[in-house]
């Protein structure tokens, strides 16, 4: 009978621990977006929604959106996010201390992966004697929500060109720009996103708009050499509507980071998962700009210490 009883109670042993992992609650992971109309609030949302990501045991991932990429910084950095998207350059600053106006150094985050190059842009209307950065002073223009990185580099932009106090600034994320654009309400707005942008694409459709060329200002004035991380970009001809011919700027990369205290885990199986022909094809069905997502492109732009987790993954894949 003992022996019954024995055998019984290490079945119902057995049993339960084979059952409590289908009844365990998920650890809910916290992933920093941006803002409606940006491609950061996409990068969150492409990667909540694909299945083998929802489908994973001990994790259940939540984009959640924000004024952008000094947001998660901070929130990142404080562990009130877990993951989300930041522009490289604004980790590097954060690290070293030398954000504007914010000398607090935000040491906690770790880099993941390469998303996507993100260059400015700034939107005129043909016939409005607008030519270049310098003839915004005195002008009414859109520079990105609150604690956005549009906000953050049109300040920097702007500031080196000795402009930012000269100028009618207006913060407010991309589609409500757009919008004041159309209603005459702006004279230009400023992004800092990958193109095309669907804000943009927006006010072109009752607008005959125009792109600034940033890159000869950036060029003239120092620009390049004071913050190295930023590198120049064309944007092509056809972009936008009636917008006919190629459009130098320049470019931060926007980046997927993570605070340090993640699991190594969950960082490394989010990428093994994303870096399969599957998982890449599902990001361009979400964006066409992630097309610039590869295994060989997986580490560009980085200049800041990376996850454990991320370092795994990719000496795996002989990229570091």
């Amino acid at each position: 009978m003992k022996q019954v009883v024995k055998v019984l109670s290490l079945l119902i042993v057995a049993t339960l621990a084979f059952s409590v992992p289908a009844f365990a609650k998920k650890q809910r992971v916290v992933f920093g977006g941006g803002p409606a109309g940006g491609t950061f609030q996409t990068v969150a949302n492409a990667i909540q929604i694909y299945g083998p990501i929802k489908a994973m045991d001990a994790y259940s991932i939540k984009a959640q959106s924000s004024a952008g990429s000094l947001e998660n910084l901070r929130k990142l950095n404080s562990g009130k996010m877990h993951i989300g998207t930041v522009y490289s350059g604004q980790v590097y600053l954060g690290a070293n201390g030398m954000l504007k106006n914010d000398p607090k150094k935000y040491t906690d985050v770790r880099a993941v992966n390469f998303l996507y190059g993100a260059p400015a842009q700034l939107i005129i209307k043909k016939g409005s004697g607008i030519k270049s950065t310098l003839d915004l002073v005195g002008k009414k223009v859109g520079i990105g929500a609150a604690g956005s990185g549009a906000f953050a580099n049109s300040e920097l932009f702007f500031g080196h060109l000795g402009i930012w106090d000269k100028i009618e600034r207006n913060a407010m994320g991309y589609n409500d720009a757009a919008a004041a654009f159309g209603n005459n309400q702006l004279d230009a707005f400023w992004l800092f996103t990958a193109f095309p942008s669907g804000s943009v694409i927006m006010a072109a459709q009752t607008n005959d708009i125009d792109l600034i060329d940033l890159s000869a200002d950036a060029e003239a004035s120092g620009f390049y050499k004071k913050f190295p991380y930023f590198s120049k970009r064309t944007i092509p001809a056809g972009t936008y509507k009636g917008v006919d011919n190629d459009t130098p700027s320049f470019q931060d990369s926007a980046i997927l980071v993570a605070n340090k205290d993640v699991s190594d885990d969950l960082i490394y199986n989010i990428l093994a998962t994303i870096y399969t022909d599957e998982g890449l094809a599902h990001m361009f069905s979400q964006k066409k700009t992630f097309k610039a997502m590869s295994i060989k492109s997986g580490v560009d732009g980085i200049v800041t210490p990376m996850h454990p987790g991320a370092i795994k993954f990719w000496k795996e894949k002989g990229i570091l």
